[in-house]
């Protein structure tokens, strides 16, 4: 007997309406898949944060350029 417990009541998973069994897989499904992309974001966001500090170790030597151009926030 699997049981699920859902707003604090406990569900036998083999008594529920099919229905609620469909719902219950794809809200499964959501839950795993917002928390692949919090970890894919998470992998993003580091990535991100070790390419601006090359780029900035990398533009210490250069002088700034009086043009404008794109905009980059690094910190």
């Amino acid at each position: 007997m699997t049981t699920v417990n859902i707003d604090n009541k406990e569900y036998d998973v083999d008594k529920l309406p099919e229905n609620a069994k469909a719902q219950l897989r794809s809200l499964q499904f959501v839950d795993a898949e917002l928390q692949r992309l919090a970890a894919q974001a998470a992998a993003y966001k580091t990535a991100r944060a070790a390419y601006a500090k090359a780029l900035q170790q990398a533009l210490v030597e250069l002088p700034a350029s009086p043009f404008a151009g794109d905009t980059f926030k690094l910190s």
